[in-house]
């Protein structure tokens, strides 16, 4: 095969620090535009993105020349240079060290797009903590609630 070819559609999950209520309405669409161009600069592509007050929901699909771990931190870093750049009284600001990273099936592509679009409604009712156990236990990937939070 002359060219590589893939097709791996993930849905990333990352919280602020602490679950910090740091996103606000007023800058949240301009964090997901510069979410969105940091990963079309590492040669990705972002389906749908959206956030509520202390956390993020992504879905893309994997670029076929970075590592999981690479795009995430650079997405991470980067937007938190941003936040401290654009928001000098931002500061604190602080994204978790971890995140979560679900593979998505095209059959249930639509399914999770209108999910991550939906967040604010969902959120009146779930907080994050119960979300992402939900979505771990979903996806039956073991985890340690004592390591779970940061």
């Amino acid at each position: 095969m002359g060219q590589s070819h893939s097709q791996v559609i993930v849905h990333f999950v990352f919280s602020t620090k602490e679950r910090t209520p740091w996103i606000e309405d007023t800058w949240r669409r301009e964090l997901h535009k510069i979410i969105i161009s940091i990963i079309r600069r590492l040669g990705g592509d972002v389906i749908c993105v959206n956030s509520v007050n202390d956390h993020i929901h992504m879905l893309g699909p994997l670029p076929r020349t970075i590592s999981m771990s690479d795009l995430m931190r650079a997405v991470k870093g980067k937007s938190s240079e941003w936040v401290h750049e654009r928001f000098p009284h931002l500061q604190a600001f602080k994204w978790q060290g971890g995140y979560g990273a679900f593979s998505v099936s095209a059959s249930h592509k639509v399914k999770t797009i209108n999910y991550i679009k939906n967040q604010a409604e969902h959120h009146r009712t779930v907080t994050f903590q119960d979300e992402f156990r939900t979505l771990l236990d979903r996806y039956e990937v073991t985890y340690n609630e004592a390591y779970l939070w940061d």
